[in-house]
């Protein structure tokens, strides 16, 4: 039988029933002496079945294996072996040595040219796609496929650095998504040293009735002729329909009837395109996604590159995000991480605010992937919005911020206890939670925090009649002991409402930095100097530390704000141990050689001219001890220093709360009443919109929550229940009392629902698209019950009309 037409049949098969009747025609679909286990054992289908839970992920590792096999190509033909000292140590020093002009990839027909060695390409009906993955990177003789593409857990990669690849069983998880019958066509060749074209087909096993009986579960294998991986001579180049080139040597990869998610089935070239983006931050390698014409005729650019999420972001900047900044960590237990935060505008041009929302949760949040984790530009894990909501506590940003967590670096004992070896979800674990709650604690201090709270003023008004309103509602309310123990889980108890306090921090606010004078950014810095007034005796800047607490030092530069985090050409900003005095000096404690080993340190990238470093000492360090350091800020004309010194001071003594007696519903801090207009008044519908709540006609409440805390409740007061309600009414007094039961009944329904939520600490989820249960806030849930129709059900049905509905 000729081989190579039996490739290019199975080849050209658009989908898997093709396939199917091609391996009939042949006689190779039942017969067992043409297929061999997967990883040469049978027990191979909990290791293949039990890796990423969607296809996106499992299509990421497809692709991270051709990254890798292009980088080891490379360092190959230079004579390098990939396992020897002389190999790169990391991704990035392996593109500065094998590409050394990488950097010209943001350029659009440099990245175009590169990408051609990576190509994603589209084949089948539109409702059936298959996938084709093409690499020309180092190939496989045929002899070598059951150590390489058809083994599993053997570690091929483990002590090559520069690559992704660990635990040899990427080549697997996408099997599991193509059709039902889990077909994948296997081509390859060695990029020298070898003229034979080898391929072979995966597929799952199909069980016989007797095997049925017998066995377990089925299994994975592949397709051998005569005992050997089928392969031929290639001479000359093969016609595969790739872009702009033929196949001459590396490996291609068909994934029969891919099942692939709601939002990628589509166009590939626009849809999975983002989705890739969005797993791939910051790819080593560009990459093209090519859809056949023929699919989709009508559409104007088939044919996309692709470079990461992080260039998407910062290109489109303008466009999308209003800001975006950094922080990195140096924690003593984890290592060191990289956090970046981009803002999204509330509104894009020309849109409304709602077709913004929905176009950025389509370009850049495909996947509900509000926080990414990754390492090496490639996303191992990721967290929803509920992270921004629950844990940083900024509901304001849900929809509209985007967390990206470079763990590249972070410690490789740690590290292995924060991923699953799938890559695609972060273990349930108390290193997981460490780094929650670190991020946590870190972006609650940051920038972030300022952006929320602009939201919010924009927002809240004072409004005595609202005020009034909620103290008559609320006079006569029997508040007994349960029902305010009940409150004061849920309700900061301090009387507020009167305005009294926000007015004196507003006027502090607005007080401050009228008289500061102008910052002129550079793209190059030229000064970096420390904001500490104290020195020692040598006129070094020193501060103390107190033991157990944090210190904030800021220093003053004319660097832009996205100097170290800008793709083209960033700095770096170090913080360095220059000295210690204290360890090793008769108290057993060894001499420190890292800044890590006697400070946590979160270092914000620039912003208006100052770079803010919090440090917190470790266990470490002793009271008495002195530290004296050096913080760096590259340029391209040389670093600019400044040496600065800290001392670990006793720790503080925090003053005693008062004690708190019981309080009386007078003295109640119930949440704030806002009633929101299309266009009556501030805060109008809109101004609600552009700061992150939505509010339509659809919509009667809002709870928003502070700090964990309901503080306001924003009730639509143009909602279609309440309008459709008072239509039916005659006279300014019927208006009025009905204006006062919409308010009366929707405020204390929103109060004690969200109270009750909380107090018995319910989780809701919901059911969505059959990806199966996401978490949904409080805040949210309540807001959809009053849509739906419970608002109009308390403003239409009194106690007296239930009996007397009943009672008929």
């Amino acid at each position: 039988m000729n081989l190579k037409d039996i490739f290019f049949d199975l080849y050209r098969a658009s989908i898997e029933t093709r396939v199917e009747e091609i391996l009939t025609q042949l006689g190779f679909i039942q017969d067992p002496g043409n297929w061999r286990p997967y990883g040469k054992t049978e027990s191979n289908f909990s290791v293949v079945e039990n890796q990423q839970a969607s296809p996106i992920p499992a299509l990421i590792e497809k692709i991270t294996n051709g990254v890798d096999a292009i980088l080891m190509r490379m360092c190959l033909e230079q004579g390098i072996d990939p396992r020897s000292e002389a190999a790169p140590r990391s991704i990035e020093e392996a593109l500065n040595r094998f590409f050394p002009h990488h950097k010209n990839w943001d350029l659009v027909s440099e990245r175009n040219r590169q990408a051609e060695s990576l190509q994603i390409i589209a084949d089948g009906p539109r409702k059936e796609t298959s996938l084709i993955i093409y690499d020309d990177g180092e190939g496989q003789v045929p002899e070598s496929f059951e150590d390489t593409f058809l083994s599993l857990l053997q570690g091929n990669k483990n002590d090559i650095h520069f690559v992704q690849g660990k635990y040899n069983m990427g080549g697997t998880g996408a099997v599991v998504f193509c059709g039902e019958r889990r077909y994948q066509l296997i081509g390859s060749k060695r990029f020298k040293d070898s003229d034979r074209f080898g391929f072979t087909l995966v597929r799952r096993h199909p069980l016989t009735l007797n095997e049925e009986k017998k066995k377990k579960s089925t299994w994975y294998e592949y397709l051998v002729v005569d005992g050997e991986i089928p392969s031929f001579s290639l001479m000359n180049d093969l016609d595969l329909g790739l872009r702009n080139r033929k196949f001459r040597t590396g490996t291609v990869i068909k994934l029969y009837s891919y099942h692939l998610p709601l939002g990628s089935r589509s166009v590939i070239s626009r849809d999975l395109n983002q989705s890739i983006n969005e797993y791939f931050f910051n790819p080593a390698l560009p990459i093209f996604t090519i859809d056949r014409p023929e699919r989709y005729p009508e559409d104007r650019a088939p044919e996309r590159s692709l470079y990461g999420l992080k260039r998407r972001l910062e290109e489109e900047g303008q466009r999308y995000v209003e800001e975006y900044f950094s922080e990195n960590v140096d924690d003593q237990e984890i290592g060191h991480f990289h956090v970046t935060c981009y803002v999204f505008r509330p509104r894009i041009e020309e849109r409304s605010f709602k077709e913004t929302k929905d176009t950025v949760r389509r370009e850049f949040f495909k996947n509900n992937m509000s926080v990414l984790f990754s390492m090496n530009g490639q996303v191992h894990g990721s967290y929803t919005s509920e992270f921004i909501t629950r844990s940083l506590k900024l509901p304001l940003l849900k929809d509209h911020l985007l967390i990206h967590v470079e763990c590249t670096d972070v410690h490789l004992a740690f590290r292995n206890e924060l991923f699953m070896a799938s890559r695609d979800r972060l273990k349930k674990g108390p290193e997981s939670e460490k780094l929650r709650s670190k991020l946590a604690a870190i972006l609650a201090k940051s920038h972030l925090r300022e952006i929320h709270k602009n939201r919010k003023s924009a927002i809240t008004i004072e409004n005595k009649e609202a005020d009034d309103l909620v103290r008559s509602l609320t006079r006569n309310l029997p508040f007994r002991k349960e029902l305010t123990d009940l409150i004061q889980q849920t309700f900061k108890l301090d009387n507020t409402r009167d305005g009294r306090k926000r007015s004196k921090a507003r006027e502090k606010t607005e007080g401050n930095g009228s008289d500061a004078p102008v910052f002129s950014p550079q793209r190059y810095p030229t000064i970096l100097s420390i904001d500490l007034k104290a020195k020692d005796d040598e006129g070094i800047p020193m501060t103390s530390l107190p033991k157990g607490s944090e210190r904030s030092i800021r220093f003053s530069t004319d660097a832009e704000d996205h100097y170290l985090d800008r793709t083209d050409d960033p700095g770096e900003f170090q913080i360095g141990l220059l000295e210690f005095e204290g360890g090793g000096h008769g108290d057993g404690r060894p001499i420190p050689s890292a800044v890590e080993t006697v400070l946590d340190v979160v270092k914000s990238s620039p912003r208006n001219g100052t770079i803010r470093v919090q440090v917190r000492p470790t266990d470490h360090l002793q009271v008495g001890d002195a530290i004296k350091l050096k913080a760096s800020l590259s340029t391209p004309s040389g670093t600019l220093e400044q040496i600065f010194l800290i001392k670990l001071t006793d720790p503080e003594k925090k003053p005693k709360a008062p004690k708190r007696g019981p309080q009386t519903s007078e003295q109640l801090g119930l949440p704030q009443l806002i009633m929101v207009y299309k266009n009556k008044k501030e805060p109008t519908w809109e101004k609600l919109q552009e700061n992150g709540i939505d509010m339509d006609h659809e919509v009667v409440v809002y709870p928003f929550v502070e700090d964990g805390m309901l503080s306001t409740i924003y009730i639509n007061m143009d909602s279609n229940v309440f309008l459709s309600y008072r239509a039916r009414l005659k006279g300014e007094d019927a208006i009025s009392t009905a204006e006062r039961r919409y308010i009366s009944a929707v405020y204390f329904h929103t109060l004690f629902l969200y109270t009750i939520t909380k107090s018995q600490k319910y989780r809701i989820s919901q059911e969505e698209d059959g990806q199966g249960p996401n978490p949904v806030e409080e805040t949210e849930y309540i807001s959809d019950l009053f849509k739906i129709s419970y608002a109009q059900f308390l403003l239409n049905f009194g106690t007296q009309e239930l009996i007397a509905a009943l009672d008929s």
